[in-house]
């Protein structure tokens, strides 16, 4: 017989705790986009019913926890939908700002959870002041207070209870799965919910389906429950208690107007044999039915079959008005709904670090096959090279896997940028329209929660610089509802992000007067337009004529800049003037392990990305070293392509080699060459950071061990060009000479 020990079920609370915590999340975001959708179509159903459940679930997972904070004022948004699913109350712009800032109340009452800080007086206050607003929205008293969570009543909209059932006592039969405990459910939170619901006035505890100890199962669930509840809750408010219980339990609930026709129905549908029926008896009459079962047993002599016996006052036949039998067929169809989909789906949540371990060995394992094919090369043993081979192909199959596991879509991302193109639309007086495509792009979840600051920074920029108001816009012969739009698609092995609006454009003239006053170009320098709007960048630079709270500090866009380039990304911006700009972001799809082109410089090796790899040519006829310095000039095809001679670059001594190769590779804007010594081919590359005390270095983005044990660099060719800008004496590239 396996061992049980108390740790365990605190080990079980605690992940079930924080199942919650993280769905609550979840939860919220589909309550969020159920509000929007709402406000953009006041007749949208679908829209109402989403952020309903949303809202019903978190009140429900709360519950369970003993989260009253969260529990009584999810009510009180909660009801508030209710009335507007059953249209008693109207879909309008205040309502809908009110119902978000009680969604943002929710968030901030789970995240107290987390934090363990749910009592504060702050929260409360909070919580009663937007509770009262709530309350006069759906046309309650002003001056109520918020129900204490101990006397949340049934949602306004179901059936109106029966005078009996709105002041009497409610009867819950409940018998327990025996895989409930296995499936990490807690019977007992269970039944203490009811609590919020009225008050438990008796419970009875039914162990008779206990084994003997020896045949005693701990991990299976034998017990029964028979509960006296006095609630003026409604009966599908009291079934949806069990909700989540609903594959692990059988549950009969009998109405306060049951007669003693119900529970000798429900007494013969429990007791299989005449011990079980005396036990059940036994543990009514300690309830206090024994009144009732006095009249159950004097009619049963006389009483028809049970088949011919009126229907009992049960959940699962009681009549019901139409209006909610529909609502409650809809709950439990949506119930069924979402346990189809997770069946079909088998979705699993994971931790982060322990994916991040296996694609820390699955980078060892790369490592090691690399080594494994060095080895048989050395051999020169045709089986040991076929069957190192075939290790390397399982690899790389098993690092595409085990990358795609952390892979997530984009639009998650893009969702949330409804409510801030909302918010701020509004606070500027602007009529704007959001428009999202490609959300199904996936991404490095790692690189998805980094960019959403870059991303955050770029809408804002552009409801706040970009669009005009209704008036401007009309005024140019333009629509008065501007567009914002945000965009991701694969290319080439990156994934590209737009950000574009149909606003005024970057003004070239101001920006290139403001670089000229902060002596960031000489006044006669000339630049093209691209060069231009790469000044936005600059850390401070800012062309607002006045200061706001959203923007015109001049920090931001810096940020931006910076952030896209620590994600090995580069950032370009386009510009019609009077027609909109989008800002482009280029990224790799991951930053664990890529598809590396590998060379050699002095015998030392560097990798470069492969996707950023255009062609590998030898110098051409009439190629020479410039006198000094580290960059040059060649003629690639007529073209003019600026080069960066790594031997130089690094200070690498030594005789050269007869031959070197060109590789061009995409830059910032255009193209470049990098010099090197020998070309060695496409290489699986397993990122390795740089220690601290080498982060300081330019071009260099990383490192990465060799089959034959060696390390290799990583170069960051955008890095190592801005770099040699600096460092370059004139004649300098041909590009912009200004530092970005």
């Amino acid at each position: 017989m396996s061992k049980h020990s108390p740790g365990d079920d605190d080990d079980i609370i605690a992940a079930a705790r924080e199942g919650f915590l993280e769905e609550a999340q979840d939860n919220l975001r589909q309550f969020e986009q159920g509000l929007l959708a709402m406000e953009q179509d006041p007749g949208d159903a679908e829209a109402v019913n989403s952020a309903f459940r949303a809202a019903h679930t978190i009140k429900g997972g709360a519950g369970l926890f003993g989260f009253q904070a969260v529990v009584g004022f999810t009510h009180e948004v909660e009801s508030v939908l209710d009335r507007m699913r059953d249209g008693l109350l109207a879909v309008t712009e205040p309502g809908m700002a009110l119902l978000l800032q009680g969604r943002d109340q929710m968030e901030r009452l789970v995240h107290a959870v987390r934090d363990g800080t749910e009592g504060s007086a702050e929260l409360e206050a909070i919580s009663q002041r937007l509770g009262e607003q709530l309350r006069q929205l759906r046309g309650g008293s002003a001056g109520a207070a918020a129900p204490h969570p101990a006397a949340v009543t049934a949602t306004p909209g179901d059936s109106p209870a029966s005078d009996d059932e709105g002041s009497g006592v409610w009867h819950l039969s409940l018998r327990l799965g025996v895989d409930a405990l296995r499936n990490g459910l807690d019977p007992m939170s269970f039944i203490r919910y009811l609590d919020t619901l009225g008050e438990v006035e008796g419970i009875r505890t039914l162990t008779e389906a206990v084994p003997e100890l020896l045949l005693l199962d701990p991990e299976g669930c034998c017990l029964g429950f028979e509960i006296r509840l006095r609630s003026p809750a409604d009966r599908q408010t009291i079934v949806d208690v069990f909700e989540f219980l609903q594959d692990d339990c059988e549950l009969e609930v009998l109405a306060p107007d049951a007669g003693a026709a119900d529970y000798q129905r429900l007494l013969a549908q429990r007791a299989a044999d005449e011990p079980a029926r005396e036990a059940l008896l036994a543990h009514w009459q300690a309830l206090g039915l024994a009144r009732l079962l006095e009249t159950a047993e004097s009619e049963d002599s006389g009483q028809p079959a049970v088949a011919d016996s009126p229907a009992p006052a049960a959940a699962s036949v009681a009549p019901r008005p139409p209006a909610t039998a529909a609502r409650a067929e809809e709950r439990r169809g949506g119930a069924r709904d979402r346990r189809a989909g997770s069946e079909e789906s088998r979705f699993i949540r994971v931790r982060a670090d322990k994916l991040d371990h296996l694609i820390d060995l699955i980078g060892e394992l790369v490592i090691a096959s690399s080594g494994a094919q060095v080895a048989a090369q050395q051999e020169r043993s045709t089986r040991f090279g076929e069957a190192a081979q075939r290790i390397h192909d399982l690899v790389q199959e098993a690092r595409d896997g085990a990358l795609g596991l952390r892979m997530v879509p984009i639009g998650e991302t893009f969702s949330r940028f409804q409510r801030v193109v909302r918010d701020v639309s509004k606070e500027l007086g602007k009529d704007v329209a959001l428009q999202i495509t490609g959300g199904d792009t996936e991404l490095d979840k790692s690189m998805v929660e980094t960019i959403a600051d870059p991303l955050m920074h770029l809408v804002r920029n552009s409801l706040d610089h970009g669009l005009e108001t209704a008036e401007d816009r009309e005024a140019a012969g333009k629509p008065g509802q501007g567009t914002l739009a945000l965009h991701a698609y694969h290319e080439s092995g990156n994934v590209i992000i737009e950000v574009s609006d149909d606003g005024r454009g970057l003004n070239r003239d101001r920006i290139l007067a403001k670089a000229v006053e902060r002596e960031l170009v000489s006044p006669d320098s000339v630049l093209d337009d691209e060069q231009v709007y790469r000044l936005i960048f600059e850390p401070g630079f800012s062309t607002a004529a006045q200061v706001t709270n959203l923007s015109g500090r001049g920090v931001g866009m810096d940020v931006v800049k910076r952030n896209v380039e620590s994600l090995r990304g580069q950032i370009k911006v386009a510009s019609t003037p009077g027609r909109g700009a989008t800002m482009q972001i280029r990224l790799p799809l991951t930053l664990a392990i890529i598809d590396g082109f590998l060379t050699q410089v002095a015998g030392v090796s560097y990798v470069l990305p492969l996707e950023i790899v255009a062609e590998c040519i030898e110098t051409p006829p009439g190629f020479a070293l410039g006198e000094c310095g580290a960059c040059g000039c060649f003629d690639l095809r007529g073209e003019v392509v600026p080069y960066i001679d790594l031997r130089r670059c690094f200070g690498h001594d030594g005789p050269r080699p007869t031959r070197q190769s060109l590789i061009v590779v995409h830059s910032t804007d255009s193209r470049i060459g990098l010099l090197v010594d020998r070309l060695l081919g496409e290489y699986q590359t397993v990122i390795k950071p740089l220690g601290s005390i080498f982060q300081h270095l330019e071009g260099i983005a990383g490192s990465t061990i060799l089959g034959s044990g060696e390390v290799a660099l990583i170069l960051d060719v955008a890095s190592l060009e801005r770099y040699q800008i600096r460092q370059s004496a004139p004649p300098r590239l041909t590009r912009s000479t200004v530092a970005t």
